[in-house]
């Protein structure tokens, strides 16, 4: 069995880049950014559930609201949302219909594979393009949230921005990879 269903004993193909090559030396760095933004990540999601556990608390035994704990605690899950998509998409673990996988050869899975990269390449590239606009937008506008605290938005769009900046840029590796890989061969 695999990870994801029945392994039919055909693994498909990744080429990975030569070993000393540029793009083996920045598949390192992103690495150890993708883990470090990892741990950030897991600290912000510790921080959102200990503000949400706060206001409960406040609220039950005080009788006190609190105005600002569920915008923090959004901010945080979106960020972290956002800022881990590149470390899930270096391990390939975004979901993915692989109906396919163990009928195509070798060389049909690297294929199937390819064009799965450049097409979520070009979807990724257009999201962060438009995540940009959106905090340009909400920085040069002023924006705030419609609460009572009024956080600006340019926060969360900023994490959004950077985040998918780095999937897309995660994607653009792991291509380069590839084709490095299929170089050496």
């Amino acid at each position: 069995m695999s990870a994801h269903g029945i392994d039919l004993g055909h693994a498909p193909a990744v080429p990975t880049a030569r070993p000393g090559s540029l793009t083996a030396r920045i598949v390192s760095a992103m690495t150890l950014l993708n883990r470090t933004i990892m741990v950030l990540c897991s600290i912000a999601l510790i921080a959102a559930s200990a503000i949400l556990s706060y206001s409960v608390a406040s609220r039950y035994f005080f009788n006190a609201a609190t105005y600002w704990q569920d915008e923090a605690a959004v901010f945080l899950l979106v960020g972290s949302t956002f800022m881990s998509t590149a470390f899930v998409q270096s391990n390939r673990g975004h979901i993915g219909i692989e109906a396919l996988t163990g009928y195509l050869t070798r060389r049909g899975n690297a294929i199937r594979l390819l064009i799965v990269d450049v097409t979520s390449l070009l979807f990724c590239s257009f999201f962060s393009w438009k995540s940009w606009t959106l905090l340009h937008e909400a920085w040069v506008d002023g924006q705030v949230s419609g609460s009572t605290w009024a956080p600006p938005l340019w926060i969360p769009y900023s994490l959004m921005a950077i985040g998918m900046s780095l999937m897309t840029a995660q994607i653009a590796l792991q291509l380069a990879s590839q084709i490095d890989g299929w170089r050496s061969k």
